[in-house]
């Protein structure tokens, strides 16, 4: 279920109102419930993956607290680990190694070939896949208690505004909140409506109209001129910022609404000065995972800077093909390593002060340097394959002025630009607490406008959210 769809519009006031209506004690029942079916409305069948991952990790995650040695311990997450990442790779990645492999075997003269699969990815399977091994591994470490209530483990695995694109949630931080006894709240409601109407707005009128644009660019970069290239890559970058940064604002208003607060996942990450700020604010629950998950075990910045180098690159690479299961999602993901220690280094080299005041002339200049960097690293983010890297960056250099100009639908521009303007404004805010500040009548003319975009201005088709894909 889409949250731009109208089933999801009948959806969530349902529920929402048997929340509230519903003791406490049977809360939960509501919300598996609900969680199942919001997943269920996209493909029935795969509602039982998440079944046995959920069934899986309970059992592990009891048998690892039953155990008083790491080594006892460690087959249980074994299991937890191999069952989790073995689904993920059957269903993500195998096509993608199987070719990879064929592809060798083919230019080393052999015949012999894996045969591919063909079945739809499971939609989310990479957040929840994610947020239940963050799970097993807190267990295993001792950082958390085993929960003994399968249902709210289940919850917790499944909760559906966060269950298909997060953000990616840690069990310490949601299920204590998923058995709370929440009242009904005048704020949590309110606030929970402004960012589901924000999130709407940035997705459907910004990010749905962008695709237009971007989708001709991509497709037939040959035909436009350099600039109406460049324009295109540009807009990508605010198409799949508003795309991802709409849904998780939309998740955090659903959640909100019944007074559960999931963690912030966007803070206006062009506006950064670094790709290494950059990556604080941009999928933040996902940067954090790996920080904990990954860099930290393998020693971080504690050790000899060559194994230092090596773990930025190993986090770098590895978030790259959680992506997507492509060569140009592993090179995205390199290129970000590339640059975040060239970065590091000039810093370092030349003692460089890059702690500017919010907008000031420096602030500035860095932000667009970072969003330059980071918009050219989209175009292999967004490309199917290698060659099609090759045409847009050959389009963006060696295309002639005279060339198809990108034609955009002027009311385009005017939306855009209030995106834009409210990212500045929004630097270190969130919407909902930024508009409780304001006036009645600046609250209400901003809803209105909000309102009157969303309905005129997005299109009778449900986009799909992009991270759905992975």
């Amino acid at each position: 279920m889409l949250f731009n769809s109208l089933s999801f519009v009948y959806f969530l006031p349902i529920v929402i109102l048997l929340y509230y209506l519903l003791p406490h004690k049977f809360r939960w029942v509501l919300l598996l419930l609900a969680s199942y079916i919001f997943y269920m409305a996209w493909r029935v069948e795969y509602i039982f993956l998440i079944i046995i991952s959920t069934l899986i990790d309970y059992y592990c995650s009891l048998k690892m607290e039953s155990k008083e040695t790491k080594k006892e311990k460690k087959k249980f997450l074994i299991l937890s680990m191999f069952s989790n990442l073995g689904l993920l790779f059957f269903f993500k990645y195998f096509n993608f190694f199987s070719d990879s492999l064929n592809n060798i075997s083919s230019s080393l003269g052999l015949t012999a070939e894996i045969p591919m699969l063909n079945y739809l990815l499971p939609v989310g399977i990479s957040f929840y896949t994610f947020q239940t091994l963050s799970y097993s591994l807190d267990v295993y470490h001792g950082r958390q208690k085993a929960e003994k209530h399968l249902g709210y483990f289940a919850l917790y695995v499944a909760y559906f505004p966060q269950l298909v694109a997060g953000p990616i949630e840690r069990f310490s931080r949601l299920s204590p909140q998923l058995k709370e006894k929440h009242p009904f709240t005048y704020d949590n409601f309110v606030n929970g409506l402004r960012l589901i109407l924000y999130g709407l707005f940035i997705k459907m009128v910004i990010a749905d109209n962008l695709s237009v644009y971007v989708d001709q660019i991509y497709e037939s970069p040959g035909d436009f001129n350099r600039l109406s290239v460049a324009f295109g890559l540009i807009i990508y970058s605010f198409q799949i910022y508003c795309d991802f940064h709409g849904y998780s604002t939309i998740a955090i208003g659903c959640a909100l609404m019944m007074g559960v607060k999931i963690m912030d996942n966007f803070k206006t990450p062009y506006l950064s000065k670094n790709i290494g700020e950059f990556w604080q604010r941009w999928h933040i629950s996902l940067s954090t995972w790996f920080r904990d998950y990954v860099y930290l075990p393998l020693g971080g910045n504690k050790v000899k800077y060559s194994l230092w180098l090596r773990n930025i690159f190993i986090v770098f690479v590895v978030s790259g093909l959680w992506h997507g299961a492509n060569w140009t999602f592993v090179i995205w993901g390199s290129l970000y390593g590339f640059v975040y220690l060239i970065e590091k280094q000039i810093n370092s080299y030349l003692k460089l002060n890059t702690d500017y005041k919010a907008f000031s002339v420096g602030h500035i200049l860095l932000s667009l340097k970072t969003f330059t960097l980071v918009t050219l690293i989209w175009v292999f983010f967004r490309s199917q394959n290698l060659t099609q890297v090759k045409e847009l960056f050959s389009a963006l250099i060696f295309n002639a002025d005279n060339l198809n100009s990108l034609e955009i639908n002027p009311i385009v521009y005017v939306f855009f630009g209030l995106f834009i303007l409210s990212d500045f404004i929004l630097y270190n805010n969130r919407f909902d607490r930024w508009c409780a500040q304001l006036s009645f009548i600046s609250r209400w003319t901003i809803y209105a406008v909000l309102i009157f975009a969303t309905i005129t201005f997005s299109g009778i088709k449900d986009f799909t959210f992009i991270y759905f894909q992975f």
